[in-house]
């Protein structure tokens, strides 16, 4: 329901704080996994689970474009890093939101991401 006037309200929000960039992210709930002392009679959501809702968080931060891809790469320290690439149609208007982007959802998950525009594939 929000995406239906989001783009307009972003728009307005940003003229007025010229300075700022405006996102939009929902509110959710991640439930933990059941263990052996707390288990509940009702089985957990899977919109409720972590991995959706990070997933979730990342489609509302990048909302207007699409996510196309994302790979996880994990490094030989162990330390994890996701690159997501996005709709490259969209890549003038959202270039210099990017830093912004990864920021944000490190700040709400702990994880480091980064996003890209895929290089175009000539065959």
């Amino acid at each position: 329901a929000v995406h239906k006037v989001q783009q307009r309200v972003t728009r307005e929000l940003e003229k007025k704080f010229s300075d700022r960039q405006v996102l939009f992210v929902a509110q959710r709930r991640i439930i933990r996994k059941p263990a052996r002392i707390n288990r509940t009679k009702q089985p957990r959501p899977m919109s409720r689970t972590q991995a959706v809702v990070h997933d979730k968080i990342l489609d509302d931060l990048v909302y207007p474009t699409e996510i196309v891809g994302k790979r996880t790469r994990v490094k030989v320290d162990g330390s994890r890093t996701i690159k997501v690439y996005l709709d490259s149609k969209d890549a003038t208007s959202l270039e210099y939101k990017l830093d912004t982007f990864s920021a944000v959802y490190k700040r709400l998950t702990g994880k480091d991401v980064v996003f890209e525009f895929p290089a175009e594939q000539a065959f």
